[in-house]
């Protein structure tokens, strides 16, 4: 048998559902995980690191993961993802998966499920309501400024994506916007350094002062 060439072995798709299984099963939904340690978790036989940039780089933009600083955290569109690359008949795994690997799927399937029920698990609550979101929006805020330390200056795009589906885009803009005419949030411009074309399409662009990028909670009474 000829010996593996150099480089990503198998799909984009397939690299893509194992670094999401991966850094789901490292706790990656609710803390940050180093990303040496990820990525030295996935790397096979006759691969690198360097094999994977552009595998990262496509999940951050498709807003499944974060990449702060060589940490990274799981989105709930990253755990939708997940579900819906598992249970897609392309997906498989081309060498011997080993014990992690299979133990991660074991949990999968104890906490999801199945397979199968990652896509929709997460959306099935969806927000009804100003003060639901009001809530849930605060919630997100507190949890992405502590554990990022963001100093109260959280990006809206990580707002939204950590919402996820659970309620629409323009529902998402006319809430935040209503939050900011009730004085719960401040939404500010600033500058962002690594600004892309989906990270400026999934924060707030508004009438008058254009587009917004961060968000400021402005009482923490409210």
């Amino acid at each position: 048998m000829a010996p593996k060439t150099k480089g990503l072995h198998g799909s984009e798709a397939q690299a893509k559902t194992r670094i999401l299984l991966a850094l789901w099963d490292m706790g990656g939904a609710t803390t940050e995980v180093k990303k040496g340690e990820l990525t030295k978790r996935i790397t096979r036989t006759n691969e690198t690191a360097g094999d994977y940039k552009g595998v990262f780089e496509q999940l951050e933009k498709e807003g499944a993961i974060a990449i702060v600083k060589n940490k990274v955290s799981l989105f709930d569109k990253g755990v939708q993802m997940l579900g819906e690359g598992l249970k897609s008949p392309e997906f498989k795994f081309d060498s011997q998966i080993g014990a992690r690997t299979a133990n991660a799927l074991l949990k999968w399937i104890g906490e999801m499920g199945t397979l199968a029920d990652g896509a929709t698990k997460k959306s099935e609550d969806a927000v009804a309501s100003y003060d639901e979101f009001k809530q849930v929006a605060l919630d997100v805020y507190d949890q992405l400024n502590r554990d990022y330390n963001l100093d109260n200056l959280v990006p809206i795009y990580r707002i939204r994506r950590e919402v996820g589906d659970r309620v629409s885009r323009s529902q998402f803009n006319e809430w935040m916007l209503e939050m900011q005419a009730n004085d719960i949030l401040q939404l500010m411009a600033g500058e962002m350094s690594d600004i892309t074309p989906d990270k400026a399409e999934d924060s707030i662009t508004t009438q008058l002062a254009g587009l917004r990028y961060y968000a400021k909670r402005i009482s923490s009474n409210n």
